[in-house]
């Protein structure tokens, strides 16, 4: 059974549909050589969607943050300013502007040129 764990290695494997489209992670696969994976992924692919490219990587060669670069994360959180979400109450005071204007042009235009 060892050799059998040994022979397949693990892929990810990413695709994409379109040349400007963003890469996706699509699913992870057993196989024993990067060949062999890239045949296996286009065969999934080719049947069912179109695909523009395929990349498939082994899975020891994808480094994630270690618990130490994840918590070098958590500083970054403070950054709300840069979130179009703070700006939502802008609609509101221009709303509130605007009225004020229509106000004014209103009062303004009861009075007249003062001539009688």
């Amino acid at each position: 059974m060892t050799t059998g764990n040994t022979f397949y290695q693990e892929f990810e494997v990413f695709s994409k549909r379109t040349a400007t489209a963003p890469f996706q992670h699509q699913f992870s696969l057993l196989a024993p050589n990067e060949e062999m994976a890239l045949v296996m992924a286009q065969e999934n692919f080719m049947r069912r969607e179109p695909v523009a490219d395929i990349w498939v990587v082994k899975r020891d060669n994808i480094r994630s943050l270690n618990p130490d670069e994840k918590r070098s994360l958590a500083r970054l959180d403070n950054k709300d300013y840069r979130l179009t979400k703070g700006y939502g109450y802008l609609r509101k005071k221009w709303r509130q502007y605007e009225q004020q204007m229509l106000d004014e042009k209103e009062i303004l235009s009861w009075g007249g040129d003062g001539r009688r």
